[in-house]
């Protein structure tokens, strides 16, 4: 028994210790397994990296294989394209336009007389504008100024009106511009029919008076004198302008609408005697108008309604200079020297947004609008009478030109310009400017009397003292004679 005794402390130490060591080699067992499994992990991580890796690469050399070929294939001399005819027409289209040069004059200065005349029964229109089709202009030059206009964002087209003694502008709106007009000659009936239709304005115009038809309002022009009458309209749009006349309106409404909506006598058979002429009737005149019309009125309109649309510009004060006469149709901050009439039209015209301000420009003979720039307006002019020379300096170029009747210029906004007189008569401008603001111009005199001496000397490599010979008159030199 104490053998027994003796011994079992020892065989249990034993076991404890067996138990220890098997369980230590278990947890190694573990370790190692845990181990393996890691490695094993990364080595899998590693590989999918390697991969990618080398998916890339191959996709990149190939890529740039085939930029290679493509390249190497486009750079080298095709001259088999110049043996296929389906490649004929692409050279003869492109070739042109490469070498197709314009004088730069050609983006300020239109040739109207030379433009295409639309003829009417009643009249004639010719148009100085944007057109969104380059086939629709009659020249590289007009196409030149055309887009000048629209690149330029002139916010002006020009268009001139001839109408026939008894020829009617037919009624029509505008969906995109004002029109402002002057009336160079003859005797016209206006009528303007307001939002709503109750209140329709009608006048009678003469030679020297201005016109204006808001966006969206609709009007027609009837000549009632024995002369054409001659008009030159400003609209305010750099895009092609967008018209509709009633007739077109009227023929493209289905008959029974157009029945319920009028409720003629005999209603829709009174609808379909309506029959469409063959030839635009945008300016009218019916070869049997003394069998149509057997009482006509031409009715004046009370002046508070009359001389929103109308200014007599003629009649208007001058603004006198040593060379020449200015006189305006625009809006004044300051209306005190405004008649009442002039009031109505100054105040109607600023209140409508990218309206226009338009201006005679008398200059006499030898006489010269000095060098100048307006703020806030593009300028656009067309030439009634007389000749001269134009300058205009810009950030690209400086180019001068003659002009003569009938044409037109364009000077963009900060662009600075001068006009001389060089005929023996007064050469005599319509000018429109895209504001229905106040303008604001500066001349050269005015900027360089403005500016001190020593910053014109540092400027000029010149001597102070040398500018105070550069005189202040009490006259205003805007149009100034040698």
């Amino acid at each position: 028994m104490g053998l027994v005794c003796l011994f079992l402390p020892t065989d249990s130490s034993a076991f404890e210790m067996h138990e220890d060591v098997t369980q230590n080699t278990l947890s190694t067992g573990k370790m190692n397994n845990i181990s393996r499994m890691e490695k094993k992990r990364e080595w899998s991580l590693v590989s999918m990296f390697l991969v990618c890796l080398l998916a890339c690469i191959l996709t990149t050399a190939v890529a740039a294989l085939i930029f290679s070929l493509v390249y190497v294939k486009n750079s080298q001399p095709q001259s088999d394209i110049q043996f296929r005819p389906e490649a004929r027409p692409q050279q003869t289209t492109v070739i042109p336009i490469m070498q197709k040069a314009v004088d730069p004059k050609f983006q300020f200065l239109n040739h109207l007389p030379k433009s295409k005349v639309f003829e009417f029964p009643g009249g004639a229109i010719q148009w100085a504008r944007y057109r969104s089709s380059v086939r629709d202009y009659l020249s590289d030059e007009e196409e030149a100024f055309g887009t000048s206009l629209n690149s330029k964002r002139s916010q002006m087209t020009l268009g001139t009106l001839r109408i026939k003694s008894s020829g009617l502008r037919a009624p029509h709106w505008h969906f995109n511009a004002h029109e402002h007009g002057y009336l160079v000659q003859g005797r016209a009936w206006i009528g303007v029919v307001d939002h709503g239709g109750k209140v329709a304005t009608t006048y009678i115009v003469t030679a020297g008076q201005v016109i204006f038809f808001p966006k969206n309002t609709l009007h027609w022009i009837k000549n009632v004198g024995n002369e054409d009458c001659f008009f030159l309209l400003f609209f305010s749009t750099h895009d092609e302008l967008q018209t509709l006349d009633v007739d077109d309106v009227f023929f493209s409404t289905p008959e029974d609408i157009a029945s319920r909506s009028l409720k003629p006598e005999d209603g829709i058979n009174f609808i379909r005697t309506f029959h469409k002429q063959k030839e635009d009737q945008g300016v009218n005149l019916p070869p049997n108008l003394a069998d149509l019309v057997m009482d006509a009125s031409y009715v004046q309109s009370p002046d508070r309604l009359v001389w929103k649309y109308i200014f007599d510009l003629k009649g208007s004060k001058e603004y006198r200079f040593p060379g020449g006469i200015i006189q305006w149709a625009q809006y004044w901050k300051n209306g005190s020297e405004l008649n009442n009439n002039e009031k109505i039209f100054s105040e109607f015209v600023n209140q409508h947004q990218n309206a226009l301000t338009l201006s005679t420009l008398r200059i006499f003979n030898n006489g010269l609008r000095q060098p100048h720039f307006h703020f806030n307006a593009n300028e656009m002019g067309y030439v009634i009478s007389g000749c001269g020379k134009v300058g205009i300096i810009n950030t690209q170029t400086t180019i001068d030109f003659n002009i003569h009747i009938g044409d037109v210029v364009f000077f963009p906004v900060g662009t600075q310009h001068y006009i001389k007189s060089t005929c023996d008569e007064d050469l005599l401008f319509i000018l429109a400017f895209s504001t229905e603001d106040q303008l604001h111009t500066l001349d050269m005199d005015d900027y360089l009397h403005a500016t001190a001496d020593h910053i014109l000397a540092q400027l000029f490599f010149k001597k102070q003292n040398e500018f105070k010979k550069i005189p202040q008159f009490q006259e205003d030199q805007a149009i100034n004679l040698p």
